[in-house]
């Protein structure tokens, strides 16, 4: 199906754009107006693998990126540093084969691994798919934002899903940025 691996901004950025730009353009699952360019996307994947994970999905078939994710700082508070925020994309061919479900999975172990608490996720409604997707690695909802974003002419809600990661004691340990390795793209 696909292997999963590190996003490298050079490299995968143009392909991410590609895959994230209908979200965008198409849909309401996304408030940004305007997709980003490849420049615009590496300059994004470089900021949030200084202390995160970005993955992308290859295919095996296709030797090409269907898919990305990526955990972000939930808040800019120093309260919430142990909280993130993740994201995925998966190719429009290649939704509702285990893609987005594979990402987050290797996405979560990562986070967890280094010391972060607590995933949300934002999702813009109706959107059954991706409520499906993460409620199956565990996320539940939180709350609802009624009428929070305005996208073609009309408002709409958002559903914020978490999931503990961990159960610390006490002060948990700061979390750890991702190993060098991870880091030079």
């Amino acid at each position: 199906m696909a292997s999963i691996r590190l996003a490298h901004p050079t490299r995968d950025a143009e392909r991410v754009a590609e895959i994230y730009a209908p979200a965008v353009n198409d849909s309401h699952v996304s408030f940004e107006e305007m997709a980003p360019d490849a420049a615009e996307m590496a300059a994004r994947m470089t900021k949030v693998l200084e202390r995160t994970p970005w993955l992308v999905a290859e295919s095996d078939e296709a030797d090409r990126v269907i898919g990305y994710a990526y955990a972000s700082a939930h808040r800019d508070r120093a309260g919430y540093r142990w909280s993130v925020d993740v994201s995925v994309y998966v190719d429009g061919e290649w939704q509702g084969r285990g893609v987005g479900r594979a990402l987050y999975g290797e996405l979560v172990e990562r986070v967890r691994g280094q010391g972060f608490v607590n995933a949300y996720a934002g999702i813009c409604l109706p959107n059954a798919a991706s409520v499906a997707l993460h409620e199956s690695i565990g996320m539940s909802l939180v709350g609802v934002y009624e009428r929070v974003g305005f996208k073609f002419d009309r408002w709409w809600d958002v559903a914020w899903y978490g999931m503990r990661l961990a159960e610390p004691r006490g002060v948990p340990p700061e979390p750890v940025p991702p190993p060098i390795a991870d880091r030079e793209t």
